[in-house]
């Protein structure tokens, strides 16, 4: 067991929750996520990934086939249901996501770690075209959210949608400032100091 729940990851913790509800095939899940807005939270862009994600799953004994059907003028498709080692596995991996930070590697950050690449106008640029960019998302989710809510959707069923407009509000907060640093230069670069500070601090040239 503590091999395969090593092997979590968002998408397979959201097939194990969906055959924790009942058994259904690829094509339902894949639908479900997107009926249920889920598909902001974990990437079904491609539909093999269900797929594969289901193999997966399947090799490590969390699910297994429970029937093949086949509906009049639709192909053949195969039914799956969680195993015990699977809901046993779905428990533990929620627990684990819950109470533990996990070190993930997005590309904002990395792109930020290397933003005196770009000339400090440049970049301000396309910092406040991302702060256009997060206004529209944050929009778009609140009304998501409260459209979502009115239909007498439970605020338990909507958590993580409220999770996302937390770490929207926070990101424009944080990059406004940034912006404010730059137009006002707190913040500022040029070739010849980032050389400087490069020489300075490159820990070769100490050994």
């Amino acid at each position: 067991m503590a091999k395969r729940s090593r092997q979590r990851s968002p998408l397979a913790m959201t097939v194990l929750a969906l055959l924790a509800e009942e058994p259904m095939h690829a094509y339902r899940m894949h639908e479900l996520i997107k009926a249920r807005g889920k598909d902001t939270v974990v990437n079904v862009t491609q539909r093999n990934s269900v797929y594969q994600t289901i193999d997966r799953l399947l090799r490590s004994e969390l699910i297994r086939v429970k029937k093949t059907v086949r509906d009049e003028g639709r192909p053949e498709r195969v039914v799956y249901e969680i195993t015990g080692d699977g809901s046993a596995a779905l428990q533990e991996w929620l627990r684990a996501m819950v109470a533990e930070p996990s070190i993930e590697y997005p590309e904002f950050p990395a792109a930020l770690a290397f933003l005196m690449l770009l000339a400090s106008t440049e970049a301000l640029r396309h910092l406040e075209m991302r702060v256009v960019a997060l206004e529209q998302q944050l929009t778009h989710a609140r009304a998501v959210t409260k459209d979502a809510l009115e239909r007498g959707v439970p605020r338990l069923f909507l958590i993580e949608d409220e999770y996302k407009q937390a770490m929207l509000r926070a990101q424009l907060a944080w990059v406004r400032s940034l912006i404010d640093d730059l137009r006002t230069r707190k913040i500022t670069w040029s070739r010849p100091w980032l050389r400087r500070v490069a020489a300075e601090f490159d820990p070769s040239r100490s050994a």
